[in-house]
């Protein structure tokens, strides 16, 4: 028996799907909102994490680590360069993107507020719930990880 477009057997596995989906939507909404004092978004801080943690790096290669496109990273990192926040370097044929100074100072500052703002999004959970939480999330993502054919996706991370 279908039901709303999928199978009733399935039915808990999309419904999980959903509530991950809306939990991640509802965090980044409230996540920029708590990054508005520092002119960035959510999405630019991903951008500036990439970058200080691979830099110096390609577009190309801040695209596969983002999962996004060449055309939605460009945009980004216009924007973030206008910000002084990173630098573009070219070499040869390729621009390297890097984090200034001032984009390195921002990331020191916003890191640990953001990281005790994002993890209070868990406060309703026990310990027990929240130990269960990260177990189940990290069996999905080992699980997902063997399925991605990009293989800057297929890394680790902890």
């Amino acid at each position: 028996m279908k039901q709303l477009g999928f199978h009733q057997e399935n039915r808990l596995a999309m419904l999980s799907w959903i509530r991950i989906t809306r939990f991640q939507q509802i965090g980044n909404h409230i996540s920029n909102e708590f990054l508005q004092p520092f002119c960035i978004t959510v999405a630019q801080f991903d951008v500036l994490i990439q970058v200080m943690a691979h830099q110096p790096l390609s577009q190309q290669e801040l695209a596969e680590y983002l999962s996004i496109s060449g055309g939605g990273v460009s945009h980004m990192v216009k924007r973030l360069e206008k910000l002084g926040l990173i630098v573009r370097k070219q070499d040869w044929k390729v621009k390297y993107i890097s984090l200034t100074e001032k984009g390195q100072a921002l990331l020191e500052e916003i890191i640990p507020l953001l990281s005790d703002f994002q993890t209070s999004m868990f406060d309703v959970l026990d310990d027990q719930e929240l130990q269960q939480l990260y177990k189940t999330m990290r069996k999905l993502h080992q699980y997902n990880l063997k399925k991605s054919a990009n293989p800057r996706i297929r890394v680790e991370e902890e």
